[in-house]
């Protein structure tokens, strides 16, 4: 063979290994992309031919459900009973708009195997189930729905978890959205309103979106302070009305623009329970900015949360960035300027004060049943890291408790029942201040006692607006939840 025909073979050889090659990535590696593509004509068929498995709340409420076209029983169709309530956790799976939420992240599971991919046939061939398995949540539907009504029309998020496994029990945002209209092959206008509607209705407000956290980030300079050895709950500031912030003209003061305390001295865990601002200014000065960043990264700032559900990263700046700013570090150290927590991150750091330490992974999938009500798979607690120390969290929680029992936290309180918490409020720039809280309870709970954590995030003060503080917007909807998962009234 001469040269120019084994040059002409070996371009025909490559050509051809190229085209197996592209047709192989297609075909396998982005099959799923392509399939599951909402732009494919023939998802329309494919999904509207697919059951989905059933998904249910802890207390057995039916949240999603596949039933059979009453003229063709091949056919089925995706239906939300409990419409908004359990529209950003649940999510939808639709022809038009895709999958979102669990609809997405567990469709694996809840998706019929009778269809006639490789896989269905295969399964059908060894003789598997073919039918599609349901999800059990987390979520105490008694709870979602006191929290909802808690909210009302304002806009915020709440998310209550179990500290001693990472389980959610209430989770909920607003504005919300009914998924039910976007079900259909003609819901192209009402998705769109959706996704253009100025409020974001389609926004996991809980766990997508992240806020200046205001005082709320004290527990965590607290605990950075508890942790060095810098501070503890009994050491003595100076009671200043403003705080000089080095290196800069900007100083830092108290809500009430006095004193924390009588103007002469003040311990921490008083100002910690009157959220004074100056002395916690002070204590992140003395910090500095790598134990700060340090112990906010330990609680899971800057990390990519670990969940079964969709949820952003709540973040500090790197150390190094604070490099001669410390004017900077004290504003961070009262949850202002750079740093940004989601509600699920400051729920999780109420949590881990609750079970002493440790940062448990948040998760709403508790089961995985088989059509036949079989339990296929249960989720088991899964630690991520000690952010303190059992002796810090001890600390930490009598601390908190004073917020309840004799300071800005005062409208959580539940009858009966030992309150741990902290309030925030968060200044943004040209509006009203968001209003925080966040707690736990029952405080020193015993081995198997029920307990439960919580965040309140109102956007702008909500209906109060610019009087708007942590304590009288955000505390009373904790309370709500708190006494209604202790079984109080009040």
């Amino acid at each position: 063979m001469n040269g120019p025909i084994r040059h002409l073979a070996a371009t025909l050889f490559l050509a051809m290994l190229a085209l197996v090659g592209m047709v192989s990535w297609l075909q396998v590696i982005q099959a799923d992309e392509y399939r599951n593509d909402p732009r494919n004509a023939r998802v329309v068929a494919a999904r509207a031919g697919r059951e989905r498995g059933t998904i249910i709340t802890a207390d057995g409420v039916v949240v999603a459900v596949s039933e059979a076209d009453p003229s063709d029983p091949r056919v089925f169709r995706r239906s939300y009973p409990e419409g908004e309530q359990y529209a950003h956790i649940v999510g939808y799976s639709t022809a038009l708009f895709g999958n979102t939420g669990l609809e997405a992240s567990k469709s694996s599971e809840l998706v019929s195997n009778r269809d006639s991919t490789i896989s269905g046939v295969l399964n059908a061939v060894l003789g598997g189930d073919l039918r599609p398995r349901g999800l059990r949540l987390t979520i105490n539907d008694e709870l979602q729905t006191v929290a909802r009504d808690a909210l009302g029309g304002q806009t915020g998020a709440v998310v209550a978890l179990d500290p001693t496994t990472g389980a959610v029990l209430a989770m909920v945002s607003n504005p919300s959205f009914d998924p039910n209209t976007l079900l259909g092959i003609d819901a192209g206008p009402a998705g769109e309103a959706l996704e253009n509607d100025p409020a974001e209705p389609l926004l996991n407000r809980a766990a997508q979106a992240a806020y200046n956290p205001g005082s709320t980030f004290k527990v965590v300079t607290a605990a950075a302070g508890l942790e060095t050895g810098i501070a503890g709950p009994g050491t003595v500031y100076d009671d200043v009305t403003e705080l000089a912030l080095p290196g800069s003209t900007a100083t830092i003061r108290n809500f009430s623009r006095g004193p924390c305390a009588d103007g002469t001295q003040v311990s921490l865990t008083t100002a910690f329970a009157r959220s004074c601002n100056t002395i916690f200014g002070e204590l992140g000065l003395q910090l500095g900015a790598e134990p700060l960043v340090a112990q906010a990264e330990a609680f899971g700032f800057n990390t990519e949360p670990v969940t079964d559900f969709p949820a952003a990263t709540s973040t500090i700046p790197a150390a190094d960035t604070f490099t001669d700013a410390l004017a900077a570090v004290a504003q961070t150290a009262i949850g202002e300027r750079d740093v940004r927590a989601t509600p699920l991150q400051m729920a999780m750091i109420a949590a881990t004060v609750a079970n002493g330490g440790e940062v448990l992974e948040p998760y709403v999938v508790a089961e995985v049943f088989t059509a036949d009500a079989t339990i296929e798979s249960r989720t088991e607690p899964t630690v991520l890291g000690r952010a303190i120390s059992p002796a810090t969290a001890g600390a930490l929680a009598e601390m908190m408790e004073r917020v309840v029992t004799g300071g800005t936290g005062s409208r959580a309180a539940v009858s009966g029942v030992r309150i741990a918490g902290k309030t925030g409020t968060a200044e943004v720039p040209g509006a009203a201040p968001h209003s925080w809280f966040i707690g736990f309870g029952p405080v020193g709970a015993e081995p198997g006692q029920p307990q439960i954590a919580i965040a309140v995030l109102i956007e702008e003060g909500g209906s109060v607006g610019e009087d708007a503080t942590g304590g009288t917007v955000a505390a009373p909807i904790a309370q709500a939840v708190l006494a209604r998962f202790f079984g109080r009234t009040g």
